[in-house]
């Protein structure tokens, strides 16, 4: 709030200062005999173009008709002066306008009106000197070295803001692409594996209708189940987009998660094992945890994918002292009676390397000796 006051107080002092800069050229150019016209004119035009509030602007207004206008109004007073043979004066109001315009040009204005408002801008500027002397010479040319400077001070402070801006934007959007990015691989990760699940077991609840009906409660336990978790991975998800304080915080996928993850993969006719060994401590960094889950759950969600066959899954969890190792072995052979369109878009195993190395890790997937299927990941750990 003291932050947002104090911006509040600057802008209404520069506020002050710029019109009490305008009342001075136009009481000024009154008390010198002078057309008050002219100078009345190009001064409403730049006040009307800087102070007019951001909320009630119309779209129309536009920076560049906002920059350009009252440019092209002060050069004209001054191509008229020049033309009548009359003097005319310029003060630091109509200056401290033009250069605030200027500003606006070259950081807000589109890429070629920038250059051409900025431009406009610059020459009403040095060419204000002349509407009195009527000359290049002298005084005036001070003036307009003079002149030159300002401008180039406030076109450059704009430019470096206006690649500031630009940065910025780049930022935003690369933030914005790698989030819907990790929010689709969340989607697969999680989503996927549990309707995976829920698709192996209605095919196992058919066939146990027709042979052993009265086995089915725990397969339909086991659907409700997949599908709770589906709904809870999908809400955890939402959750994230919204970051509402409902949403549960406990970090979704963790090493302590591969234990409920095989727990829950289990089934019939498919025994799933893990082995933790003991230095496989609980602290480790969280985004290695989640990365080894991600790599246990699309393991698990290929062999039912693509090694429906398979009776024997074995995950490993140990460490050395600079290293986490997760591996996930089958023995089946590329059994399955999954319709095509569950068989996935082969990305799985791409978004798992891009994660795994992108933490300094390694992934190896490929045939074990004597059958069956092995994944394998290395994570750097801390050394201490």
């Amino acid at each position: 709030m003291t932050s947002i006051s104090g911006r509040g107080c600057v802008h209404g002092i520069g506020v002050g200062i710029l019109l009490a800069a305008c009342a001075a050229d136009v009481l000024t150019t009154g008390a010198e005999g002078h057309q008050l016209g002219p100078v009345v004119v190009v001064l409403l035009a730049g006040l009307t173009a800087l102070l007019w509030p951001v909320a009630h602007r119309p779209a129309w207004f536009t920076p560049q008709l906002r920059t350009g206008v009252p440019a092209l109004l002060s050069v004209i007073y001054t191509a008229g002066a020049v033309l009548d043979g009359t003097e005319a004066l310029f003060g630091p109001g109509e200056i401290a306008v033009l250069l605030s315009l200027l500003f606006i040009a070259v950081r807000h204005c589109p890429p070629r009106w920038a250059v051409v408002c900025g431009v406009l801008d610059g020459v009403a500027l040095l060419f204000t000197p002349v509407r009195f002397s009527h000359s290049f010479g002298g005084e005036t040319l001070g003036f307009m070295l003079g002149g030159l400077v300002l401008i180039g001070l406030v076109a450059g402070l704009a430019a470096y803001l206006r690649s500031l801006d630009y940065r910025r934007t780049v930022a935003v959007t690369e933030t914005r692409r790698e989030e819907r990015v990790a929010i689709a691989a969340d989607l697969h990760d999680f989503v996927a594996h549990h309707v995976t699940g829920i698709l192996v077991q209605t095919q196992v609840a058919r066939m146990m209708a027709a042979t052993r009906p009265e086995g089915l409660d725990p397969v339909l336990a086991g659907i409700e189940r997949a599908a709770t978790e589906a709904l809870a991975s999908m809400r955890r998800t939402v959750g994230v987009l919204r970051d509402t304080e409902e949403v549960d915080r406990r970090p979704v996928g963790d090493l302590a998660g591969i234990t409920e993850l095989t727990e829950g993969f289990a089934s019939p006719v498919q025994k799933v094992t893990l082995h933790r060994d003991p230095t496989v401590p609980a602290d480790i960094p969280h985004e290695i945890q989640a990365a080894a889950f991600r790599v246990v759950q699309e393991s698990l969600t290929n062999v039912r994918r693509h090694a429906a066959d398979a009776t024997q899954i074995t995950v490993a969890l140990s460490r050395t002292r600079t290293r986490l190792s997760v591996t996930i072995t089958d023995d089946g052979h590329g059994g399955t009676q999954l319709p095509a369109a569950a068989h996935g878009g082969g990305f799985g195993l791409v978004g798992l390397k891009e994660r795994v190395t992108a933490l300094g890790g390694e992934l190896e997937a490929g045939p074990r000796e004597g059958g069956g299927w092995e994944v394998r990941a290395g994570f750097p750990v801390d050394r201490g």
